[in-house]
């Protein structure tokens, strides 16, 4: 399906683009990434792209700065070919972007990080840390970050470093700014400042390529959309011309009119009870029972103390009092190790850092804390390995080249299942699932959730910290609300509502 642009006033499309790709093809061995696609960045517009985790989007940035080149296509700035042939060559041409992760070095201060590597220089070819400070300041003023320049990035907040990485990527006085999941780890007084930024950027005449798997984002902030599927375009246009019905089915090739599957709600008698849980310093008080088959959600705002307690409970850190029973036995959990041994086990917000070892291949990873199941005497069986991965990742519906791709190259909802698929090849009772679908498209939402609706109906007891309402309140038999680090509130039935969540997560009285 291709959905092309309205007709417009022809003064606004009288000028090329400021940057276009035309035809781009790239190819990695044993798979075609993109295949003929193509993308027009204009001044003062922003620019979604849309696509399911493999779609391609990660490839295009890259090509766009000059990271990857492509096998065929052209390139265009202005209208005229060029090509990016490193990633400064692409700064020169004022095409940067800000990443999901951008790194950024703690002990150095908020104007060496800004310019880092592109330091103006006085006599003798030395740093001009004056002029340096002076230029930092302008930038930092101009997105409305109310920074010092000589402080030491250490010293700062989430947001403030957040900033920083902003004001490093237009330190090169970019033209075309690309925008990949900004509002992954801000609050939502963050999120709005960010948005500020970007209408900011909008009246300086940039062109924007805005990221991201948030439809309430797309919808909010961009001009115009672009649809990738399976490494191809599949629609472009105004994005006004089309609702998040047309965005899904042209991401995924089907409608998904119902995200959160219907399912069998068979719960059976209690596997998991929790009592007087407590941590010096990150929540307290906590208890709570878990039946087979059923969806316990954890709701919460940022410092709830969610994750802490999960980690916890996991053995990743240890609590100052508090019991835990596994049917009906008290079980001691003092590491992950005991966990696992017990039962218990956890899928990470941070699947990258804490659920995997990306520089593994797939197989190796599934079958890692399972290896007494696919060794003998000491020595590992390979075939074994294969088959015991393969049984989970077809379960999960994990598309790779093959079992043997290392899990740094997969697309995060492809890795959030190779970590899924880890754990259950544990063969588990209880199955901690944090923040599931944190950074995931809307095609493998739906898969992450219809397999966790299979396995509670297979028997297999699920806890799920979410913070997206629909999430917790589509997938969800009871919540338990979290504030502060202790539980504000446990809900169920009618009482399930957003305002419910919200209201107690925040602390607020209901109005009488």
């Amino acid at each position: 399906m291709q959905v092309h642009q309205k007709q417009a006033d022809p003064v606004a499309h009288s000028a090329a683009p400021v940057l276009a790709l035309k035809g781009i093809t790239k190819t990695f061995p044993g798979v075609r990434a993109l295949s003929d696609v193509s993308l027009n960045l204009s001044a003062g517009k922003v620019t979604a792209l849309v696509g399911e985790n493999g779609a391609g989007k990660s490839t295009v940035v890259k090509i766009l700065t000059g990271i990857y080149q492509p096998d065929g296509g052209e390139i265009l700035v202005d209208g005229a070919p060029t090509a990016f042939p490193s990633a400064h060559s692409a700064g020169a041409a004022g095409v940067t972007a800000i990443h999901q992760e951008t790194v950024l070095f703690d002990e150095l201060s908020v104007a060496e990080n800004i310019f880092l590597g592109h330091a103006p220089r006085g006599r003798f070819g030395l740093i001009d840390t004056a002029r340096m400070s002076a230029e930092a300041v302008r930038i930092l003023s101009d997105i409305g970050a109310d920074i010092d320049p000589a402080a030491r990035l250490k010293d700062l907040g989430i947001a403030s470093k957040h900033l920083v990485a902003i004001a490093r990527a237009l330190s090169i006085d970019a033209r075309v700014v690309i925008m990949d999941e900004p509002t992954a780890a801000l609050s939502q007084k963050e999120i709005e400042e960010l948005y500020e930024l970007i209408e900011t950027l909008r009246t300086q005449g940039k062109a924007i390529l805005f990221i991201s798997h948030k439809f309430d984002e797309i919808f909010r902030i961009a001009d115009q959309y672009t649809v990738f599927r399976d490494g191809e375009l599949v629609g472009d246009g105004d994005i006004g011309d089309v609702s998040e019905a047309d965005l899904v089915r042209m991401m995924v090739g089907r409608d998904v009119s119902q995200i959160f599957p219907e399912r069998e709600h068979n719960i059976g008698a209690e596997v998991l009870r929790v009592d007087g849980y407590k941590h010096p310093t990150e929540f307290a008080d906590i208890g709570f029972s878990l039946r087979r088959g059923e969806i316990l959600g954890f709701y919460g705002l940022v410092g709830a103390g969610r994750s802490e307690f999960m980690q916890s409970l996991f053995g990743i850190t240890r609590p100052s009092s508090g019991h835990v029973m596994i049917d009906g036995a008290p079980v001691s959990v003092r590491s992950p190790a005991d966990a696992v041994n017990n039962g218990i086990v956890y899928v990470p917000e941070d699947r990258g850092r804490q659920g995997a070892i990306t520089a593994l291949p797939i197989f190796q990873n599934v079958t890692l804390p399972s290896l007494s199941r696919t060794s003998r005497n000491g020595f590992l069986r390979l075939a074994q390995e294969f088959r015991l991965a393969r049984e989970y990742i077809s379960r999960l519906d994990l598309r790779a080249a093959s079992l043997d791709t290392s899990v740094g190259n997969l697309s995060g909802g492809n890795q959030q299942k190779v970590v899924i698929a880890k754990w259950l090849a544990t063969q588990p009772k209880v199955i901690i699932l944090d923040e599931p679908t944190k950074g995931i498209d809307i095609g493998s939402k739906a898969a992450v959730h219809e397999f966790m609706a299979e396995l509670a109906s297979q028997g297999l007891a699920v806890i799920m910290v979410s913070s997206e309402i629909p999430e917790i309140l589509g997938m969800s038999d009871r919540v338990i609300v979290m504030r502060e680090g202790r539980i504000a509130a446990e809900l169920a039935g009618e009482e399930l509502t957003p305002e419910t969540l919200v209201r107690h997560a925040a602390g607020i009285r209901k109005q009488v």
